[in-house]
């Protein structure tokens, strides 16, 4: 990249110091922080220290994106963990879809630092012949249509792109093979929201998840009034509610 697009309105990231506890929240592949912003509002407003960085070559063009990768969109919320844990106490981390990824490879590389895991709709996997092709498609086409804003609520808006850049993709898949190899180092509590109506993502990841995960405190929450963006959708307010209460309970004892 050589250049910084600006960023479309309403996808800029979110950021709010409050108390000890931090919350640290991705969004997810092709996506924006406007999946996450009313979630981290709702933790901010309860005390904590909130921050939903911007994932590189979102919400600007897919054709940015298009020119980022895995490393550069992990390394961003790297950087913001960092910051957070300068800052706070404890921190919790949470994600949506490739977001949910992200938050568990987190949790892999750096199990101390994470102090509880929440992702809703997590992608580490999906079973689609489509991917196989990916590799060679990409250099073939520069993108496909778009997965954004499945959501099942009228007049919501993830700012997301109508166009999955297949360089990005390839890589966001090449990345899926570190987070499942490395699933038994994941230690923190966790807590899992799975829409049963979700046109992205399938029950893949939750089953890899399940079976791989080393945590002792594990919740998995069934979506029923949602798609794939479900903190924008009409299960909101449980996921909101749930994870401010299992944040509460477990992120205080993870590590002792």
């Amino acid at each position: 990249m050589t250049e910084t697009l600006s960023v479309v309105p309403g996808a800029e990231p979110f950021s709010h110091d409050g108390g000890p506890d931090g919350v640290l929240l991705s969004h997810g592949f092709t996506g924006s922080p406007a999946s996450m912003t009313p979630w981290a509002r709702f933790l901010a407003e309860r005390g904590h220290t909130v921050r939903v960085p911007r994932l590189p070559g979102h919400g600007t063009t897919w054709q940015e994106m298009n020119s980022t990768r895995w490393d550069d969109w992990y390394a961003t919320v790297d950087a913001a963990l960092s910051e957070l844990k300068e800052r706070c106490e404890r921190v919790a981390v949470g994600g949506l879809s490739m977001g949910g990824a992200i938050a568990l490879r987190l949790a892999e590389v750096r199990p101390r630092d994470v102090d509880a895991l929440v992702l809703v709709n997590p992608a580490i996997g999906v079973k689609n012949w489509q991917l196989k092709l990916v590799p060679a498609l990409k250099w073939l086409v520069p993108a496909m249509p778009g997965i954004g804003n499945d959501i099942k609520k009228p007049g919501e808006d993830e700012i997301g792109y109508d166009k999955t850049p297949l360089k990005a993709l390839a890589s966001q898949v090449h990345g899926w093979r570190d987070v499942c190899g490395d699933l038994g180092k994941v230690t923190a509590p966790l807590l899992v929201f799975r829409s049963t109506d979700d046109h992205v993502v399938d029950p893949t990841g939750l089953a890899l998840i399940r079976a791989g995960v080393s945590s002792t405190v594990t919740e998995y929450v069934t979506l029923e009034n949602s798609y794939h963006v479900a903190t924008l959708d009409h299960d909101a307010p449980l996921i909101f509610e749930r994870s401010a209460a299992f944040i509460a309970e477990h992120a205080r004892t993870a590590h002792g």
